[in-house]
């Protein structure tokens, strides 16, 4: 299913979702101008293409003692393909990392990193980071506040 496929009431349901994961099925048919059991077909169609790819609970980071969120640019010593395989699954054992991109320009990779702490996030740079065998570079990011949150795409 790619975008020309969706209709109006397919983008009013990812809008929807987008905004609340954890209504009803009435409450969303409601809001999308649609009965029900249309609603939860269209819901299902959604899950099954791809379009939808899971419901999460957002968590306040600071609440649950994670007061600090970084991010890391890396460049690495090669850009070979096993190399960037290589660290892009290494990314995967470091909780810390909550999200990875592989991007061009200066960096080879963006790290976004949560932590409890400035010493937490600290060890994990020089101890983990900067010591795979991969890394030539890490320049860090410390962030001061959010300031916007949306959803990931904009419907």
């Amino acid at each position: 299913m790619f975008r020309a496929e969706l209709d109006a009431i397919d983008l009013k349901i990812l809008r929807e979702l987008q905004r609340d994961g954890r209504m009803t099925n009435v409450e969303l048919s409601d809001r999308v101008g649609i009965s029900a059991p249309p609603c939860l077909r269209r819901m299902r169609k959604l899950e099954e293409a791809g379009i939808i790819e899971g419901y999460h609970a957002l968590l306040s980071a600071p609440k649950l003692g994670f007061d600090l969120v970084a991010f890391c640019m890396v460049g690495l010593k090669h850009q070979s393909e096993a190399n960037l395989k290589a660290f892009a699954a290494a990314t995967n054992g470091w909780p810390l990392v909550r999200q990875a991109w592989m991007v061009n320009g200066d960096s080879d990779f963006l790290l976004h990193c949560v932590a409890e702490n400035l010493t937490g996030f600290q060890d994990f740079v020089i101890e983990t980071l900067t010591a795979n065998e991969h890394v030539d570079t890490v320049r860090t990011m410390l962030t001061i506040r959010q300031v916007k949150r949306l959803g990931l795409v904009e419907i």
